[in-house]
């Protein structure tokens, strides 16, 4: 018997992703429980970054679903790694922060008083105060990510997937979103981080999935980055095969025999 997912929830259904048919993540199942704060581990190349996407709504599954109890697209925020941000787009710090209302203004919508003063609260929020008008290209990397993350605030969505949030930027920066994802926490939001910086996941991340191209464990973050795991994980990248054969789709392998 199939049990329903928890309203709120992410379930992965023997979830196949990649690339031009090739998979980057194998036959993946679990559930993401509402309010839930998932850490994503796994060697370079583990398909870490690909889950995320496809979370977003930005790559569709080689194979197998994902279902979102009562959890609509609209209702997503995705925060990419730092360096695919382009910050040499003319803007300043409030007009880019404020980029995170498009779904509630629409693309051409104008920014009312309303949102600007969101976007302010935003910015006071991460410890930005006064840097409203500085254009994004004067940032320092921290300075950008916490910028980010008020555009997250912004954005005001349940579920939060932030792509290696934490990499390149200083301890104090870290420290203090950190503090930002535990206050989502207390909301009931779910945020799913894919992390190389495992003492930030044993930390501040209650369960944690450890990837390489297939599922390792998921779980309790503690026992989940056992030492025993990780070295099965480090094994498993290794011996990947970049030559391994296309994914059929699911219409292909019904012709197979």
């Amino acid at each position: 018997m199939t049990v329903a997912a928890l309203p709120g929830s992410v379930r992965l259904v023997n979830l196949t992703l990649g690339y031009d048919r090739r998979p980057a993540v194998h036959h993946l199942d679990g559930e993401i429980a509402p309010g839930a704060a998932l850490a994503v581990c796994g060697p370079n190349g583990a398909g870490k970054s690909t889950l995320l996407k496809a979370l977003a709504g930005l790559l569709p599954p080689l194979g197998g679903r994902i279902d979102r109890a009562g959890l609509s697209a609209r209702e997503v925020a995705y925060l990419p790694q730092l360096i695919e941000v382009d910050r040499s787009f003319p803007i300043n710090v409030r007009d880019f922060i404020a980029m995170g209302a498009m779904r509630r203004i629409g693309l051409f919508g104008r920014l009312d008083t309303t949102e600007r003063v969101r976007a302010d609260a935003a910015l006071d929020r991460v410890g930005m105060a006064g840097m409203e008008d500085r254009p994004i290209d004067t940032l320092s990397g921290g300075q950008m990510q916490r910028a980010l993350f008020a555009r997250l605030i912004v954005q005001d969505q349940r579920l939060i997937l932030l792509d290696e949030p934490f990499g390149a930027i200083d301890e104090s920066t870290t420290e203090d979103l950190l503090a930002l994802v535990a206050q989502w926490r207390t909301e009931g939001r779910t945020v799913v981080a894919v992390l190389h910086e495992l003492d930030l996941a044993r930390r501040a991340f209650p369960q944690t999935l450890l990837l390489a191209r297939e599922p390792i464990a998921w779980g309790e973050t503690h026992s989940t980055l056992c030492a025993d795991n990780l070295a099965r994980a480090r094994a498993m990248s290794e011996a990947y095969d970049r030559q391994a054969r296309e994914c059929l789709r699911d219409e292909d392998a019904a012709h197979v025999h």
